[in-house]
């Protein structure tokens, strides 16, 4: 995958707090996209699940429309599920953000996961889509599988369970491969300006991948 520029995200605020979002704003009840600008839907909700749009925070519930630009948010036990598109699934887990940068169905865009964890999930033998996720430590090239991100045992993680992701971080790179992971460090002496130290490719254990899944509710 050429051309990838990582991004990273200075975390002294959470988006949501930087919008003023855990002050006074005013909730406003959900109103449905027009069609032609929805990306998805949200297919599940457990608890309190927030998306901004234009500086306006609301409240969803199952069904509610997605557009490119909606920040989604959970609360503290709480979970969401959105579809987007006919096939791409995005599972998130308690007190975690996603922007949905630019998804266009069926093609690809970007994704950014603020904070907390996901799981990105689109069946195996659909066609390929090209996708980047960035995240707090790099970024994510996905051109269709299942996979964890978030965080995992002291540190961020990626996990495949099918299919194939390039994880850039630093000056690293791996590609990570069906049933396999890498850790990316998040104390702040060992991290690099522009990622943590990554380290290489291992096969995760079942009880490692439970918790992962635990985490956004899978499990």
């Amino acid at each position: 995958m050429s051309g990838i520029k990582l991004f990273h995200i200075n975390k002294g605020l959470t988006r949501r707090q930087a919008l003023g979002l855990a002050g006074t704003l005013a909730i406003a009840h959900a109103l449905p996209a027009w069609a032609s600008d929805a990306i998805g839907e949200v297919i599940d909700v457990k608890g309190d699940v927030i998306k901004t749009q234009n500086d306006v925070e609301t409240l969803i519930k199952t069904g509610a429309s997605l557009v490119n630009n909606d920040l989604v948010a959970t609360g503290k036990k709480s979970f969401a599920s959105m579809l987007l598109g006919s096939d791409t699934k995005i599972l998130m887990g308690e007190n975690t953000e996603v922007v949905l940068d630019s998804f266009l169905a069926e093609q690809g865009g970007i994704i950014e996961l603020v904070s907390g964890d996901m799981v990105f999930d689109r069946p195996e033998g659909m066609p390929k889509i090209d996708l980047t996720i960035r995240t707090t430590f790099g970024q994510i090239g996905v051109r269709g599988t299942k996979f964890f991100t978030g965080r995992s045992r002291g540190n961020y993680a990626v996990f495949v369970e099918h299919g194939l992701v390039e994880v850039k971080s630093g000056q690293s790179t791996r590609s990570v491969a069906a049933g396999e992971g890498v850790d990316i460090a998040t104390d702040a002496k060992t991290r690099s300006l522009f990622g943590g130290d990554m380290s290489e490719t291992k096969t995760w254990g079942k009880g490692r991948i439970e918790e992962a899944y635990k985490s956004v509710g899978l499990l």
